[in-house]
């Protein structure tokens, strides 16, 4: 008799726990299917004022309509983006918390920033990418230049100082990109954002830097700083008589920033898809479109695996870089 109990007992623990499983797994399906029924944070790992941020709140205000829930945006600055995205990976893998990541935060950061503990291949899951931005390499108006090369040959014979969103951002390497394309040396000084560091720039407390346009173009077209080239392979329209880098005095020579969705890794893929299509029904929006043209952005959608791809490839690259520039680990 008393074997008997013991056999019911044992079987009644392993029909909960088997209850208790499915009650989760009930629980979870149930709350990825009425997903979202809360409002959304989208985590932007920088300074306000700065690209990822007017790309934050350009994407957001279309993502709340088709999503049919607030999607505000948080700004969580510094360390070149590790804190917000470190942030993201440790929430709930429910969808409510987004991460808007730029590229070199997956493709620079961790070559540079070893004690991170944030890994950006197992911690985060992507989405899509959603935009690439060109860079304007430009100069402090006190600066007696008006020229890339004139730039190039300065540099030659003084010591200069360019400013960047922070150590690893994609604005200090495609600064470090140029000065290793041009083949000359210059001091990186970083900031805690974009702004910052064009608000010293225009004040002439720095030389020169390659910034995102969304930020520095209006500054250019107002005279604040004078743009000396743009990053891209095409001239912008936006610009029209800036030259391209390759044209101005480095052939070949491009760099364009971009940015891409991600989410906590763990998070239910139906969430994941609902995501990518109110993303992908954003960029039809005419509004969206002429606020990201207006901001030299240029939308685009990508499957999770392409984008796992273009961070293999782009970190491969910018190792190289890396490694000759000798930028410090920190």
């Amino acid at each position: 008799m008393q074997l008997l109990n013991s056999i019911f007992t044992k079987n009644n623990r392993i029909i909960l726990a088997l209850c208790a499983t499915l009650g989760i797994f009930s629980s979870a399906n149930i709350s990825a299917q009425s997903w979202p029924d809360k409002p959304i944070k989208m985590i932007v790992p920088f300074a306000a004022g700065g690209s990822a941020d007017i790309l934050g709140r350009i994407l957001s205000q279309e993502l709340t309509k088709n999503l049919g829930q607030n999607v505000i945006v948080e700004n969580r600055g510094g360390a070149g983006g590790n804190i917000g995205a470190e942030m993201v990976a440790k929430s709930p893998a429910d969808g409510y918390t987004i991460l808007l990541a730029s590229g070199s935060m997956m493709t620079v950061n961790p070559f540079i920033y070893k004690k991170s503990s944030i890994n950006y291949i197992k911690d985060l899951t992507y989405i899509t990418a959603i935009a690439t931005v060109p860079m304007v390499i430009a100069v402090s108006p006190k600066l007696p230049i008006n020229t890339l090369v004139e730039l190039i040959a300065l540099a030659k014979t003084k010591e200069l100082n360019f400013g960047s969103a922070g150590i690893g951002s994609q604005i200090h390497m495609a600064n470090e990109n140029f000065l290793y394309s041009a083949g000359i040396h210059a001091t990186h000084v970083p900031y805690k954002g974009e702004n910052p560091a064009l608000n010293d720039l225009i004040a002439g407390q720095i030389d020169f830097m390659a910034g995102n346009f969304p930020a520095t173009g209006g500054f250019a077209k107002a005279g604040q700083v004078k743009a000396l080239a743009v990053t891209s392979s095409k001239r912008l329209k936006q610009l029209p008589n800036v030259p391209t880098a390759s044209e101005a005095g480095i052939p070949g020579f491009e760099n364009t920033g971009w940015y891409a969705l991600a989410v906590p890794a763990g998070t239910p893929q139906s969430i994941i898809d609902k995501i990518y299509v109110a993303t992908e029904k954003s960029f039809k929006a005419p509004s969206l479109l002429a606020n990201m043209d207006t901001n030299g952005l240029t939308p685009m959608t990508m499957k999770s695996k392409d984008v796992d791809t273009k961070i293999q490839v782009e970190s491969a690259n910018w190792e190289k870089v890396i490694k000759a520039s000798n930028i410090p680990t920190q």
